[in-house]
């Protein structure tokens, strides 16, 4: 019987955000395996009693990445760990967006600048300002053209706990045609959701945000899957994805362009599209077998 680590976090006294990991573990368990809810940060876990630990929902890695990036080597090391060490490495930093781009993948524009480094904010349009290292768009916030003394307040925060600062022109197209995540597993397309904008104008960076708001199950267009595909493809990691979500949002030409690449902890919206479950099972055994 193959056992099969379910890695989340502790959500101490609260209910789990988690609605996929009660799912998934009851689809596994039918099929046969012997699926273990875990959180990732326990000491007592001996991960080495695992055929593999499948990261689900350690979300709140991007708070403590150093620990998480630290756990991930650990366990790698004990068992069989999906996605594997390099692409949590990888992954973990939104850095990897200025590699997409120099491999030729049509992504947001960005500009990133560290700690001690000088901030050029947008004069002349909306745009964005978030850390690198961050999840649920946390420390994320949208500012009108010329807007400086709340956003250089954010940054000096952010420089001060040490984040590197990313700055990005705000789209639009998000307004309208919202920001759609294909969801691959076991090597292809799972399925697909639109959601509406996550950043509303005049929110607090620190302020909590619906991470999905208004999300519905979406049909890829050609071009969507085509850049989606190509995103993967540039991942600069000699190591096989058994899951990944590429969110997309609509470039200026109107053409699809990658907002995110999530290859850590993806929510799949098992709840929105019930009939992946069995495709998720199978890949899943396939990785642990």
């Amino acid at each position: 019987m193959l056992r099969i680590a379910l890695v989340t976090y502790n959500p101490g006294g609260e209910v789990s955000k988690d609605k996929d990991l009660p799912v998934l573990a009851d689809a596994l368990r039918e099929a046969g395996a012997e699926p273990v809810v875990v959180f990732w940060d326990d000491p007592d876990v001996d991960w080495a009693a695992f055929d593999l630990a499948l990261i689900r929902s350690t979300w709140d890695y991007s708070w403590r990445a150093e620990e998480f990036t630290a756990w991930a080597e650990r366990c790698g090391k004990a068992t069989r760990l999906a996605n594997p060490l390099g692409v949590v490495r990888w992954n973990a930093d939104k850095r990897y967006l200025g590699q997409l781009a120099e491999a030729g993948v049509p992504t947001v524009p960005t500009r990133y600048f560290a700690p001690g480094d000088a901030v050029e904010l947008p004069a002349d349009r909306e745009f964005v300002v978030k850390p690198a290292s961050g999840a649920g768009a946390r420390y994320a916030a949208r500012y009108p053209a010329g807007e400086r003394d709340t956003a250089v307040r954010q940054v000096e925060r952010m420089h001060a706990e040490g984040f590197t600062v990313m700055v990005q022109p705000y789209l639009s197209s998000i307004d309208t045609h919202g920001e759609r995540a294909l969801q691959f597993f076991g090597g292809r397309l799972l399925h697909a959701g639109v959601k509406g904008a996550v950043l509303a104008p005049g929110t607090p960076y620190d302020a909590d945000k619906v991470a999905h708001p208004d999300l519905r199950r979406w049909d890829p267009t050609a071009a969507e899957l085509a850049v989606a595909e190509q995103a993967l493809a540039a991942v600069p990691v000699d190591a096989e994805l058994l899951y990944a979500r590429v969110d997309l949002v609509t470039g200026p030409d109107g053409e699809p362009c990658v907002m995110e690449l999530e290859l850590i902890e993806p929510n799949l919206f098992l709840d929105l599209h019930p009939d992946s479950l069995p495709r998720v099972v199978r890949a899943v055994l396939d990785a642990a077998g």
